[in-house]
């Protein structure tokens, strides 16, 4: 019986409807087994990544070095060694920005943004072209890919990179060249043949790659991708650098270098130098003379010592002999200087030539020839404290004639502790501050002023550390009509409202005077300021 003769009633429409509903269900439900088995080849893949990363890094180095010995033979191959590098991480950084994209878009979170993030091994992660991490909380998103890569274009701006990479890197070398096929094979994106199997439909490579595949496949395949790019740069470096002349020396750099475990020896000590070729053959040692005598080679480099007779500067140079690729030795020549000197040592305070209590009092201490860190500075009147801004002092008691108050320095040389010297220093008190209200201690003072002001405080003139002190009390006196006096206090450095009160009832020529006046400061002491007193206009 045709349908024409059994219309779809309703209920059979909704059971209809619900069955496609649920097939679509099925075909979006990835297994876990599936996703944690993608998690894992994206993560070894990674690190493979980094491993390429590093030995391009190398290959690049090695490009640097050769041009050094020999600019006129390396400089065309260094140019497209570089031209490689630029092209590899223009695609790079496109592979990377899409990965991110893709991970965003799909409910991603930054691993910065995440308060006390703690490293989850059930979850997939990216790493962003500037390093950061990026958590994957979706691995089997289906709709984010398809919609990135397919209907917005970003696989076929893939695509045309790849195929640009391709044809740019394919162009260095000749099609005779046996890798001109690796490349052409490594960074191919063809289209997919047509399947007549499955209904013969004509796919895009974006659409084969990206069409309906859970995020952490799309992922995986990206970092595939970016192993091949890696892959085909390693071998094309290797190519262009098999060009070069095989007769150059194909280390970081061939010149002699000359280095002392220091330039600065005191009196009675021994200067020790090491005088090696900065690029290492393991295969070879090299010949280093110096006064026609030839010296000592450790693990590929001269050991030159001589003692340290008296102060001055002392030249001394030698011949290097090394044998190159056709085994020849070919000599260089080197010269260096060192300097023998008597111990001492500086010491100064940063700010003054006396330091005080209660307070940290930074010094600058130095040792010609001898790192900071090196130094052991104490003292007989107090203490030293190192901080990461340099040392401070903090005398224990008042010395106001020096003579109690050291800074000994001793410094470590070649594992042995050894007295540089010492200064003495005068410790003294912080003075006492002076009380001021409107920045004057005493005079004529308009009433105006003094109605602006809100209290009295303490100032240390002409002091350079920045110290405060705080009034903790005062009285003023005021003196009325009839001669006669009254005293208001103040349990703070504020004018009270009384005080306030009297302030504004003063005539032009009253007398206003300031005292018993007490203050704390930074040095933790109390001081009893002297007393100011106003002639109000």
């Amino acid at each position: 019986m045709g349908t024409k003769n059994c219309p779809e009633t309703a209920r059979q429409k909704m059971i209809n409807m619900m069955y496609l509903v649920l097939l679509a269900m099925m075909a979006m439900n990835v297994a876990a087994e599936v996703l944690d088995a993608f998690r894992v080849v994206d993560a070894s893949l990674v690190q493979t990544y980094g491993t390429l990363e590093k030995k391009s890094d190398q290959q690049y180095n090695a490009f640097k070095a050769a041009y050094d010995l020999n600019p006129s033979k390396v400089d065309p191959w260094l140019k497209k060694a570089n031209e490689v590098q630029a092209k590899v991480d223009s695609v790079q950084k496109l592979i990377f920005d899409i990965k991110e994209d893709l991970v965003l878009r799909g409910g991603g979170i930054k691993t910065a943004d995440i308060d006390d993030f703690e490293y989850d091994p059930s979850r997939s992660y990216i790493t962003n072209y500037e390093g950061d991490s990026i958590m994957i909380t979706k691995d089997d998103e289906l709709n984010v890919p398809s919609e990135l890569m397919v209907r917005l274009g970003r696989g076929k701006e893939l695509r045309a990179a790849m195929s640009s990479l391709r044809s740019d890197l394919a162009g260095m070398v000749g099609e005779d060249a046996p890798i001109h096929s690796t490349i052409e094979q490594e960074l191919a994106t063809p289209d997919p043949k047509r399947n007549m199997k499955e209904g013969g439909e004509n796919l895009s490579w974006e659409e084969q790659n990206f069409e309906h595949k859970p995020m952490i496949a799309v992922i995986t395949l990206l970092s595939k991708m970016q192993i091949d790019v890696k892959n085909t740069e390693a071998n094309l470096l290797n190519y262009l650098y098999s060009q070069i002349d095989a007769s150059s020396f194909k280390f970081n750099k061939l010149s002699p270098v000359v280095i002392p475990k220091s330039s600065y020896v005191l009196e009675g000590d021994t200067y020790h130098a090491e005088v090696f070729l900065a690029a290492e053959d393991t295969t070879q040692q090299p010949r280093v003379f110096v006064g026609g005598k030839e010296l000592k080679i450790v693990n590929g480099k001269g050991i030159y010592e001589v003692p340290a007779g008296k102060a001055g500067d002392y030249p001394w140079e030698g011949e290097i002999q090394f044998k190159n690729p056709e085994g020849e030795y070919v000599p260089y020549k080197f010269s260096s200087t060192y300097q023998v000197g008597k111990p001492s040592v500086t010491i100064s305070p940063t700010k003054m030539n006396v330091f005080y209590l209660n307070i940290a009092n930074p010094i600058s201490v130095s040792v010609p020839g001898v790192p900071s860190a090196n130094l052991r500075v104490t003292m007989s009147n107090g203490r030293v404290e190192e901080r990461a801004d340099g040392r401070v002092v903090f005398p224990a008691k008042e010395d106001i004639n020096g003579k109690n108050t050291q800074v000994i320095v001793d410094a470590i040389i070649d594992g042995q502790t050894k007295r540089m010297g010492s200064m003495v220093f005068r410790v003294k008190r912080v003075p006492d501050p002076v009380a001021q209200i409107a920045e004057k201690n005493g005079g004529v003072l308009r009433k105006e002023d003094l109605m602006a002001e809100q209290g009295i405080f303490a100032a240390l003139i002409d002091f350079d550390f920045d110290l405060k002190f705080k009034v903790t009390q005062f009285d003023v006196t005021i003196t009325g009509s009839g001669g006669f006096n009254n005293t208001w206090t103040s349990k703070s450095n504020a004018f009270t409202a009384d005080m306030k009160k009297q302030f504004a009832s003063l005539q032009a020529g009253s007398i206003i005077y300031f005292d018993n006046i007490m203050a704390h400061g930074d040095d933790k002491t109390d001081r009893n300021l002297a007393p100011i007193s106003f002639k109000i206009r």
